[in-house]
C-alpha cells in the first residue's frame, strides 16, 4: 500500500482507534459519527464508511460494513490489522422469541454459525462468542439509561430472503433458545477471537420472522419504534466503547 491506506476501508492505520462501532448500514454509521465529539470521515469506499472521533475521553471509530458475512468480514479484518481492540456491532435483528417486543434490545453472548465465510476461516466446531467484558459494558450501559436488553445466542446466517423451495427452520433454533436472528456476529466473533480482540453485539428488534410471512413481504424496518431503538442502542453501544 504506497499511501498507507487499508485496500478496502480505504483508511490509514493512524486514523483507526483501539475502540471501534460497526454499523452495516452507511446511514446508520453517519448517525452513530453525530452522536462523537471532534469526529471527522476518515474512509469512504464502497459500502465501507469510516469515522473517527471521541467519547467519554476515548478516542472510537465508527465503520459500516454492508450486509452479510464475506464484506463484513473484510472490515472487521482490516479494523483489526489497522489496530483495533475492541469490536462492538450495532445492528437490527428478528426476534425468534414472542418476549421480545420490535424496538427492544438484545446483547449477543455468542453466535450460531449459519454463514458462507466463518467455515473458511475455522472449522465450525470452532465458537463464535462475545467477549465476556463486552457484553457486561453492554448490559451496564443499558441499564445506566434505564434500559434492559436481553442477553442471549443469536443466529448469524447468510439467509436474508428465504428460498421458496427450501424454507426457514426457525423452530430448531427456538428449541436451542436462540433469541433472534441477524446476519454478521459470526463472523465479527470468529476474526475478533482469531486476533485476540474483544467483541460484543448488540441489536434492535425489527420484526420477527417466526410470526410473519415467510418471504419477508411483510418486513419495515423503518417504523418510529425501530428508529427510536436504534438510536438507543447506538448511544449505548458508544458509552460500553467508551467504558471499555
Amino acid at each position: 500500500m504506497a499511501d498507507d491506506r487499508l485496500p478496502l476501508l480505504r483508511v490509514k492505520p493512524s486514523e483507526v482507534a483501539e475502540r471501534a462501532l460497526v454499523v452495516g448500514d452507511p446511514a446508520r454509521a453517519e448517525q452513530a459519527a453525530g452522536m462523537l465529539e471532534e469526529v471527522r470521515p476518515v474512509g469512504a469506499n464502497r459500502e465501507y464508511r469510516t469515522w473517527t472521533g471521541r467519547a467519554g475521553g476515548r478516542r472510537i471509530t465508527v465503520a459500516s460494513h454492508g450486509v452479510g458475512s464475506a464484506g463484513a468480514g473484510v472490515c472487521f479484518e482490516e479494523l483489526a490489522r489497522a489496530g483495533a481492540r475492541v469490536l462492538v456491532r450495532a445492528g437490527t435483528c428478528g426476534a425468534l422469541t414472542d418476549e421480545l417486543a420490535d424496538g427492544e434490545l438484545v446483547v449477543a453472548t455468542g453466535a450460531v454459525r449459519d454463514d458462507g465465510l466463518t467455515p473458511r476461516l475455522m472449522p465450525l466446531s470452532y465458537p463464535a462468542v462475545a467477549h465476556h467484558e463486552v457484553v457486561a459494558a453492554l448490559l451496564s450501559a443499558a441499564g445506566e439509561r434505564g434500559l434492559t436488553a436481553r442477553a442471549g445466542l443469536v443466529l448469524a446466517t447468510d439467509l436474508f430472503y428465504p428460498s421458496p423451495a427450501l424454507g426457514v427452520d426457525w423452530k430448531t433454533w427456538q428449541a436451542g433458545r436462540v433469541v433472534a436472528v441477524e446476519m454478521e456476529l459470526g463472523a465479527l466473533f470468529v476474526v475478533a477471537s482469531l486476533h485476540g480482540l474483544r467483541a460484543g453485539g448488540l441489536l434492535t428488534v425489527d420484526g420477527n420472522p417466526t410470526r410473519s410471512a415467510q418471504d419477508m413481504s411483510e418486513y419495515d424496518p423503518y417504523r418510529g419504534v425501530v428508529a427510536t431503538g436504534v438510536t438507543r442502542m447506538l448511544e449505548i453501544a458508544i458509552d460500553a466503547l467508551a467504558a471499555l
